[in-house]
């Protein structure tokens, strides 16, 4: 260690050296940084998670038939069915999947009628395949909505993954809030495009009812009297002939219910091939039923048909109307997108509305010609990804108050303090370096994420110590009589073993971390700021000491 210690003695003696310590530390600080907006290192929650399954969300238009998503779930399937590492696909049409971890939030559940389906695909395990399920989904996802979405105009295809934390109703949620329905739907609609064109968004949709035709079956029951029959035999037909009834029950030894027996007439018998009145009375003409006379009566002359509006659901939120429209990521983080749509969203809206910037990202919207406010709220995983690290962010400026308060209590010295603090503080260019360059020897994006700075938050408390070690050790050489460049030179290298080797025990003990999906930013953040500490405390710190008049 006496060469270390002639290495730190001779840059303490030299003030030019001392400067460009100094000097190259603050760049290494600015350049760290810079990797933020020149996008060398990306932010994000948590990073894609590889699981054994993924599902896939058909939305056809509101109102189409059995017949049409039946269609478009075989055009998936017959993709689906190219890929080796699938092992099976279940196929759950008008309803969603039995709930999982994502569907909780994403509103499988609530997911009935025959314009939508549900598409859960399992894979090999996870230890046998070599693409992970993030990087399928990212080469599916083209082909599937480029080849099945046309087959009916209107239809949303979105791919889902089992999400690596807590489970969102999408990457991007914004959630538009207004008065008039018709207006809040053409705005919707004028947003979504905008999203839809926004680089990196995926899977874009309006969670709302559209407003389709659809026909009206009246019953008129003095007709139905009159030909000596009951209601409930021409509801009955009525349900017969185009869904299906229950007409009797089975008793089984192995279970212990009745079975109920449905009887269903064939595809060709109860559908019509086209949205015609005509086509529906002459299918009721063809339905008859025998009275108490012993005539048959056709149902057209029982039933009236009416072509009405749909009854769209009403979306709501804290009592204020409110239309979503959801984007999910390909494989970025979500505050990027964000800020496009955003910058997008403001400047092709700005002829139609008075644009106002909200609480954060927020915007506040008023039309020029009538007046009415709009407020659009973004939300989905982005709002929990900036609470997170808000809140990190917070607990670490509180790690640094407290440091730097006990250190001011202990030495007396705000110097001191301040200089202890720093060493802590600068370990964070080895945080940010070790993710550019983890991203640069990786095949996905390799994210700075919540646990990356759980790992930072980790570091402050190591880099006190090391600090603290020189500073005490060379305040009692000082003590003594020893020169001050001299007890500080003398004191980093003295220190320099057992700092070291609680740096390798660190690092080693960080490379299992490392390899890990979710806490991958952990172990790194461990490593690369370790190392950065090391250096700080080892040559910037005494630089800062040999500086600061309260040392002597």
């Amino acid at each position: 260690m006496e060469k270390f210690e002639h290495f730190i003695y001779a840059i303490l003696m030299s003030p030019s050296k001392k400067k460009l310590v100094l000097l190259i530390t603050l760049l290494a600080f600015i350049a760290s940084l810079f990797m933020f907006p020149t996008h060398m290192v990306l932010a994000k929650m948590l990073p894609g998670k590889s699981t054994d399954t993924f599902s896939i969300y058909i939305d056809l238009p509101n109102g189409s038939s059995a017949v049409e998503t039946k269609k478009v779930n075989a055009c998936v399937v017959s993709i689906l069915q190219k890929e080796k590492e699938i092992q099976n696909i279940e196929i759950f049409s008008g309803m969603g999947s039995p709930l999982d971890y994502a569907g909780l939030v994403k509103g499988s559940g609530f997911k009935m009628g025959e314009h939508v389906s549900e598409i859960v695909v399992n894979l090999s395990s996870i230890h046998t395949r070599d693409e992970a399920s993030f990087m399928m989904v990212h080469r599916l996802r083209p082909l599937i909505q480029q080849t099945c979405e046309p087959l009916k105009m209107g239809t949303s295809i979105k791919m889902t993954e089992q999400p690596a934390g807590p489970p969102t109703l999408s990457a991007i949620v914004i959630e538009l809030y207004g008065k008039d329905d018709h207006a809040l739907s053409a705005l919707a609609q004028e947003v979504k495009n905008i999203v839809s064109k926004t680089k990196n968004l995926v899977d874009v949709d309006i969670l709302g009812d559209d407003i389709y035709k659809k026909f009206e079956l009246i019953v008129d029951k003095e007709k139905i009297i009159r030909s000596s029959l009951s209601i409930a035999n021409v509801n009955e037909i009525l349900y017969l002939s185009f869904e299906g009834m229950q007409i009797a029950h089975k008793n089984s030894e192995n279970s212990p219910s009745q079975i109920p027996i449905f009887l269903v007439l064939s595809d060709k018998s109860k559908n019509i091939n086209h949205f015609s009145k005509e086509e529906l009375v002459a299918k009721l003409t063809a339905v008859k039923l025998l009275n108490e006379q012993g005539m048959m009566v056709p149902l057209n002359e029982l039933v009236s048909v009416q072509e009405v509006d749909s009854t769209p659901t009403v979306m709501s939120k804290n009592l204020q109307r409110m239309v979503s429209i959801v984007a999910e990521t390909d494989l970025v983080s979500q505050v990027y997108p964000l800020l496009d749509a955003r910058s997008a969203i403001k400047e092709k809206l700005s002829e139609q509305f008075e644009i106002n910037n909200s609480h954060l990202f927020d915007l506040e919207l008023k039309d020029k010609k009538s007046g009415e406010v709009f407020t659009l709220v973004w939300d989905g995983e982005m709002k929990v990804t900036m609470d997170t690290f808000r809140d990190l962010g917070a607990a670490f400026i509180a790690a640094l108050v407290l440091i730097f308060l006990l250190m001011v209590i202990y030495y007396k010295s705000y110097a001191i303090a301040g200089i202890i603090l720093l060493g802590s503080f600068l370990s964070i260019i080895g945080v940010i370096f070790g993710h550019w360059i983890m991203d640069i020897f990786t095949k996905e994006t390799f994210f700075l994420t919540a646990t990356s700075l759980i790992g930072f938050i980790s570091l402050m408390g190591i880099s006190s110590r090391n600090s603290l070690l020189l500073i005490d050790f060379s305040l009692s050489l000082m003590k003594e009589g020893v020169d001050k460049q001299k007890a500080i030179a003398n004191a980093t290298a003295t220190r320099a073993k057992p700092i070291f080797l609680t740096a390798a025990a660190i690092i080693l003990a960080s490379t299992l971390l490392a390899s890990d999906p979710i806490f991958g930013g952990l172990g790194v953040a461990l490593i690369f700021g370790t190392i950065a500490a090391v250096i700080v405390s080892l040559i910037v710190v005494p630089v800062l000491m040999d500086k600061a008049k309260a040392i002597h």
